[in-house]
């Protein structure tokens, strides 16, 4: 007898589809038409796809995100002088960049900076935008709003680079451009600028946070995983109606780990330290240069490190 193993495979129930919940007050309707069944889908996730709702603040931040898409691509693209083969090809090293240091936080030229400011502009309105619709979405539903709140985490840090910070130290050029290799570049300038950012903690704490929201999901997954042939990965029933998955987990915790977290309690800790991995990244970004000018020094002033 070949025994079924769900870690590479995935059984696929196919019935009616389902539009969810039904939910008053709302001036759109769901696009039930746009429901359907994908098998490639369902191999990583729910095989149905929709119904599709955007509402007003959804459908607002994928304009806005548009908008900050084509803003930067034709700027890169213009770079290249409107070659769609050099434009490809040079993708990569591409970029957006923000305003020159002489501009401070006045309005420059489009072409020094300008359409910096309007890209970030129109990105930060399609992220905030999204935002408020994930947490009206959740209200709605009567949810909780972890989900927000953990998006808004990301936020924080994404708004600490691109303005708080810039803000504060008079001038945008200090911002993040829109890039890959310049974005890497400008992460290898700041820390050398700062004196080597892996002395900053609130770096230490991020990176920790990191490490440990990495290792919890994939402990977390892994245990569901490994008794979802008792019932596992229907943890909310396992919750209120403890059965065999529930006990086998939670032994398996106690004998690995020293210590038993619950189907609930293990999605608060990944919860915490993936937050606060870009929370405590953000704080540390903040401090560079308007609190702190050379981390190193002051690593060696607090014991962290020894000069020469």
């Amino acid at each position: 007898m070949i025994e079924y193993q769900n870690i590479f495979s995935k059984v696929q129930v196919h019935g009616p589809a389902y539009e969810g919940v039904a939910v008053e007050g709302s001036i759109w309707d769901r696009l039930k038409d746009s429901t359907f069944f994908s098998y490639w889908m369902g191999k990583i996730g729910d095989a149905q796809i929709g119904p599709i709702y955007l509402g007003t603040t959804g459908l607002a931040s994928l304009i806005c995100g548009f908008i900050a898409f084509e803003i930067i691509g034709l700027n890169m693209w213009a770079s290249v002088g409107w070659d769609p083969v050099e434009f490809i090809r040079q993708l990569p090293w591409l970029s957006l960049n923000p305003p020159l240091p002489e501009h401070g936080l006045s309005w420059p030229p489009m072409n020094e900076g300008g359409w910096w400011l309007m890209a970030g502009f129109f990105l930060t309105m399609s992220i905030l935008l999204w935002w408020v619709r994930m947490y009206t979405r959740a209200k709605t539903l009567g949810m909780g709003t972890h989900v927000a709140w953990a998006f808004a985490s990301a936020i924080w840090l994404y708004l600490v680079l691109g303005f708080i910070r810039p803000v504060l130290m008079g001038s945008f050029s200090e911002a993040v451009p829109f890039g890959i290799f310049s974005h890497l570049d400008w992460t290898n300038y700041f820390s050398i600028r700062h004196g080597n950012l892996f002395y900053n903690p609130f770096h230490m704490l991020s990176i920790t946070f990191l490490y440990g929201s990495v290792l919890l999901f994939a402990m977390h997954a892994a245990t569901i995983l490994a008794v979802s042939r008792y019932g596992g990965d229907r943890e909310v029933e396992q919750i209120v109606d403890r059965g065999t998955a529930s006990e086998r987990a939670g032994l398996f915790w106690r004998w690995t780990m020293g210590f038993n977290a619950s189907m609930e309690s293990i999605h608060r800790w990944a919860w915490w330290c993936a937050i606060l991995c870009t929370l405590t990244g953000g704080i540390g970004i903040l401090l560079s240069g308007t609190v702190v000018d050379n981390w190193f020094v002051w690593g060696v002033k607090h014991g962290l490190g020894y000069p020469g």
